[in-house]
């Protein structure tokens, strides 16, 4: 048997695409021979159960090998094998069914894996680390002859009789001079690691020393010995390929040590298995997520028949949902293809919707199971649940029966609870129920014990995403507003009819408000004198709760860059009704008047922590002249 031929395409410049357009991804290449491999052994064994197929399975392990001096890789398999024939159909044919569209169309791809799926390349990847292939195989069907297959990265090939003498494939390549890097051990573990891991066939990859008993010794102890075994590099069955019921919590904890070994334990998972209206199985863990909102991105991995194929699940997986960890398996998704396609795909938006639910439905049995223990997880998960509320819908309509809001004391309540708690006192006189909040307690601590005189309840809005979180809450509550702690007087935050009358008159605020003006001597802040309880500080600094809400939302990337590029404002609001602004109106001497103004002022921002550097130094030596 000997026979030449061209691959039926019609261009002759397809292999320097393959190279050119795929170099930057090229590792690729292993994934996808050992991928078919692993095809080519498992439909072996699903024809043996059909009874279509009745010679000895054996061993059916798939071996990666390379030969540095040779400058080979070879993967090797026991399973189905070719014919002549089929090498002609499978290899040259059907590889190459796409190869005209590709040609056309390969501009226009983002990356190596758009490529190979769409266009049925993944053997063809082969020819981006080699100069040669090889194909040794022996078809299962019975009086088949063995058959070789070479090609030199031109569309021209050869088939000869081959010396295969068992059934499998030998995929042989010749590796080229500008991909020497991958006749490397630990560079071929290192893919193998990263593709190949969990594949449901053993893979070999060379051996490795493994100590071993050895008897014992004159004083009794045990003994070991070195030993090479097989390098399996693969686990064959994944615990997400098993049943939940055979599962303990242990087996959860050990395989997310496996994926992650650096990591805290995490919180909680949730098995996924579904097989209609799509095949999909994984486990999503949720780690303690830190209040700093660095994304873990590429934590949750994509698996297609257990074949790694990316850690980028953008599109899969809802946005909220990249805090996770862990891994999904489905054949249902579109493979290696562009960004675009996969959000039009229907399967992709079943399979979203379908984790949004699962992640719901689990937080909302925890909820319901435990309360205490949720609300002890809340600093872990509360980041994750409110950026799902702002973030998709379906997960906000049932979100809100789990979502908690904590105050000051640390009390839990879920949005429907609170506010039947602080309706009746904190309800403004536009009917408008107002949530007071804080967003550094510490710094706040003078705000909310103002707010707490009043029997105001407090909230922590303490998370970098709580200021988004905080315009969802107002937009889907009727009646309802939320004012951070420190943005006003409180007589101001809720205003009541019943509010304190300003005892000074017109002339006297005006003059009261000449002298803080030039004390302060900055445009940054605007005087405005008013009534206000005796109790109260004698000034107070604030920004406007509107202002300073769309800065912080232009820091968080909430398209409000308008506003964080203005500069800071802020209301100085002085205490008509305190006893220090009736002794500076009293004082005869102007520079006194002022020094007090200042000093009045220098506490208030004290109080805010905005009192700094040289302001600092001299608020202090002020201070002690007055002692």
């Amino acid at each position: 048997m000997q026979e030449k031929g061209t691959i039926s395409i019609h261009t002759e410049n397809i292999f320097p695409i393959i190279k050119k357009f795929l170099y930057s991804d090229h590792e690729i290449f292993l994934r996808e021979l050992v991928s078919n491999a692993v095809d080519a052994s498992q439909k072996i064994k699903r024809l043996a159960q059909l009874g279509q197929y009745s010679g000895e399975l054996g061993d059916l392990t798939v071996e990666v090998a390379f030969d540095k001096d040779k400058k080979t890789i070879t993967i090797s398999d026991s399973g189905l094998g070719m014919t002549a024939e089929e090498i002609k159909k499978y290899i040259n044919q059907i590889a190459f069914s796409g190869a005209t569209e590709f040609v056309e169309k390969f501009k226009d791809a983002k990356d190596a894996n758009e490529i190979i799926g769409k266009f049925g390349l993944g053997f063809y990847s082969a020819f981006m680390v080699a100069k040669q292939v090889e194909i040794n195989t022996l078809s299962y069907q019975e009086g088949a002859a063995s058959a070789r297959w070479t090609c030199d990265g031109s569309t021209e090939f050869e088939i000869s009789e081959g010396d295969r003498k068992t059934r499998g494939t030998d995929i042989i390549l010749h590796i080229n001079e500008d991909s020497e890097e991958f006749l490397d051990k630990w560079k071929l573990q290192g893919i193998l690691d990263k593709y190949a891991k969990f594949l449901p066939v053993p893979i070999k990859f060379g051996t490795k020393s493994e100590s071993v008993e050895d008897g014992v010794d004159d004083k009794g102890e045990k003994k070991w010995k070195s030993v090479e075994v097989d390098n399996i590099i693969n686990t064959t069955t994944p615990i997400w390929t098993k049943s939940p019921s055979d599962l303990k919590d242990e087996d959860y904890l050990a395989f997310y040590k496996e994926l992650y070994p650096m990591s805290e334990d995490p919180l909680f998972w949730i098995h996924l298995n579904v097989d209609y209206p799509f095949n999909l199985t994984g486990v999503l863990y949720f780690p303690k997520v830190k209040n700093d909102f660095e994304f873990q991105k590429n934590k949750i991995k994509l698996f297609s028949r257990q074949v790694f194929i990316t850690d980028e699940v953008k599109d899969i997986v809802p946005e909220f949902l990249m805090l996770l960890h862990g891994v999904i398996d489905s054949p249902d998704i579109p493979l290696n293809v562009s960004r675009s396609f996969l959000q039009s795909d229907g399967n992709v938006k079943k399979i979203n919707n379908y984790i949004t639910k699962k992640v719901a439905d689990k937080l909302a049995e925890l909820f319901k199971k435990d309360r205490k223990v949720y609300e002890e997880k809340w600093n872990d998960i509360g980041l994750f649940v409110k950026y799902g509320m702002i973030s998709e819908e379906k997960f906000a309509e049932k979100g809100k029966d789990f979502t908690l809001l904590k105050n000051t004391n640390g009390e839990f309540f879920t949005p429907l609870e609170y506010k039947e708690k602080v309706k009746a006192l904190q309800t403004n006189k536009e009917e408008q129920v107002v949530y007071l909040y804080a967003t550094d307690v510490a710094k706040q601590d003078a705000f909310i014990q103002s707010a707490n005189k009043k029997d105001y309840d407090v909230l922590v809005m303490d998370s970098p995403i709580d200021s988004h979180y905080i315009q969802h809450l107002e937009m889907k509550e009727e009646k309802t507003t939320l004012k951070r702690v420190d943005s006003d007087v409180v007589d101001k935050l809720i205003v009541k009819d019943d509010g304190y009358a300003n005892l000074l008159t017109e002339e006297q605020s005006t003059q009261v408000t000449e002298i803080f003006e030039k004390a302060i001597g900055s445009q940054t802040y605007s005087v405005a004198v008013e009534g206000l309880s005796p109790e109260e500080m004698p000034v107070t600094v604030t920004m406007d709760e509107f202002m300073r809400r769309m800065k912080e939302m232009s820091q968080m990337g909430g398209g409000m860059s308008f506003y964080g590029a203005m500069p800071d404002n802020y209301k100085v609001a002085v205490n008509g009704n305190h006893p220090l602004v009736d002794k500076i109106l009293k004082t005869e001497s102007a520079e006194e008047k002022e020094k007090l103004a200042k000093q009045a002022f220098d506490l208030a921002l004290l109080a805010q922590g905005m009192l700094t550097g040289k302001d600092l130094t001299a608020f202090v030596k002020r201070s002690v002249e007055m002692i």
